[in-house]
């Protein structure tokens, strides 16, 4: 007979077991989170609101931007929250919908980022049938995809882990629930499950990296055709989405390019994974964007103007 599914809840270790250091943490992170979904709020609400930010590479950092806040949103306040408590504790199917939603969220971000370089790609290396190519059902289809492959990728990875038997411990070393720690608790040979996470997720990753660097490569290959001026935007432009894709897809490849296992070093890799891109992405964005620095300037004097009113 096969082993009996008898855990109904999981235990988190967080990330530290001192109290001073929860604390800390309850601190840093409730402010890191107020600025990330501030943040990429702002970017949504501006590029929706400006008549100038129509332009399909927009279209694509507005979906980034909502993924960015959901992304972190399915584990951050969580974990938030266990500061305050002594044993965090998080039911079976409580910790599967983390698991589902962190992946979703966290693909579709890496297919996004995909479909961003192939539209600057496009508008870079074919100029002239730029508005031919990416059309409004073009961007569409591109977006559609990107949010349909985060899905396949998440629901495999969670139906291959909420099938396995957990008969205890239930002890997870960590502050979500992740499929490494999740696999290591199963009562079970997880070898084969192991193999289909790396190449679900670590190859992904990794396929995403090369295919993202490659493209970028050849953009940059491209600009020495242009005039100085247009080199300096596409520099400017390629550079964030490369600081973007670095920030992205490093963490993950070491997560996931590996057999299964956990590391020491595997939480806070994950949690700057999880926290950071979706944090630095509207500045990186915009502080090197004047088109979106002006789009914001103009929506907070429309504001002012609507307040003195």
């Amino acid at each position: 007979m096969g082993a009996k599914n008898n855990v109904t809840e999981f235990v988190l270790f967080g990330l530290f077991e001192s109290r001073e250091m929860q604390h800390a943490c309850f601190v840093v992170f409730f402010l890191f989170h107020v600025l990330t979904v501030l943040g990429n709020l702002l970017v949504i609400i501006t590029i929706n609101a400006s008549k100038t930010l129509k332009s399909p590479m927009y279209f694509f950092l507005s979906q980034l931007s909502f993924a960015d806040i959901c992304y972190p949103s399915t584990t951050i306040p969580k974990m938030i929250a266990d500061t305050f408590v002594e044993h965090k504790i998080i039911s079976f199917n409580g910790c599967m919908t983390q698991l589902f939603s962190a992946h979703f969220f966290g693909g579709t971000e890496i297919f996004l980022l995909t479909a961003m370089a192939y539209d600057r790609y496009v508008a870079i290396c074919r100029p002239l049938h730029y508005t031919a190519i990416m059309d409004c059902r073009k961007c569409g289809l591109l977006v559609g995809a990107s949010w349909l492959a985060g899905f396949l990728h998440s629901i495999l990875q969670t139906l291959l882990t909420v099938h396995l038997p957990f008969c205890g411990p239930n002890e997870i070393d960590n502050f979500f629930c992740d499929v490494h720690p999740l696999l290591k608790l199963a009562c079970a040979d997880t070898y084969m499950v192991g193999l289909i996470v790396v190449a679900n997720s670590g190859m992904i990753s990794l396929a995403s990296f090369f295919i993202l660097i490659i493209s970028y490569v050849i953009i940059l290959l491209n600009l020495r055709s242009q005039s100085s001026e247009g080199r300096r935007k596409a520099v400017s432009t390629c550079g964030s989405h490369v600081i973007t894709v670095l920030l992205v897809l490093m963490p993950p490849m070491f997560m996931y390019i590996r057999p299964s296992a956990t590391l020491a070093a595997d939480k806070l890799i994950i949690l700057f994974n999880i926290v950071m891109p979706p944090l630095l992405n509207p500045l990186i964005y915009t502080l090197r964007n004047n088109e979106v620095k002006n789009a914001m300037r103009k929506l907070f004097r429309v504001k002012r103007s609507l307040g003195e009113k």
